[in-house]
């Protein structure tokens, strides 16, 4: 902690890593071999949508950029109940490393024309094959990966996690070694209704 930091009781704010989102296929390989988990092939950026025609002048940057090109995946937009906005990528589940190409240029985008500060989180969702899902989230402002794992039958208004299978996530991902974890399970924020759980 820096000396004005110390003074005004302001810790500085952790730097986005958001190369990070590279490390994801990686982890969906160690997720497979260690639980069976597959990924769905979609992925999501959760953010708090500004007003104006600078930020609608990047979404529409953003939408045209993820659909570019003969393969581009499918890509839409949604609002929850909290007036949160999600750009849906729906991809191909065999390919994780262009999706999170793709949800890293939204981040990215978002940031480098000065909305960084409406940026919640990115989740990449996962299937095992009893049916059950799991996300694992990357938040934003901390930098940092955690799993969030809705029981079946959780809706949008809430429901009961799966918290077995988060802490075996957790653990197996922190056995691999190559995504940052969130320590502080307080930040394990739940996302329900979140597009792909």
């Amino acid at each position: 902690m820096g000396f004005w930091a110390a003074i005004t009781g302001r810790r500085r704010a952790v730097p986005p890593r958001l190369d990070a989102l590279f490390a994801v296929p990686s982890a969906a390989i160690t997720l497979e071999a260690s639980l069976g988990a597959i990924p769905t092939g979609s992925g999501s950026v959760c953010f708090k949508g500004a007003h104006g025609a600078a930020f609608e002048q990047t979404t529409e940057e953003i939408l045209a950029l993820l659909r570019h090109g003969e393969d581009s995946p499918d890509v839409s937009l949604s609002q929850d109940g909290f007036g949160f906005t999600w750009l849906v990528v729906d991809g191909d589940p065999a390919d994780s490393s262009d999706l999170c190409t793709r949800l890293h240029a939204t981040n990215t985008t978002l940031v480098d024309q000065g909305f960084a500060e409406g940026l919640l989180c990115t989740l990449v969702p996962f299937r095992l094959s009893g049916g059950a899902s799991f996300g694992l989230v990357y938040l934003y402002k901390q930098g940092t990966f955690y799993p969030f794992a809705p029981e079946p039958g959780s809706g949008s208004g809430g429901g009961r996690r799966n918290s077995m299978l988060e802490f075996q996530v957790r653990d197996v991902l922190a056995e691999e070694g190559g995504l940052p974890l969130e320590e502080d399970r307080s930040r394990w924020l739940a996302l329900w209704g979140a597009p792909g759980l």
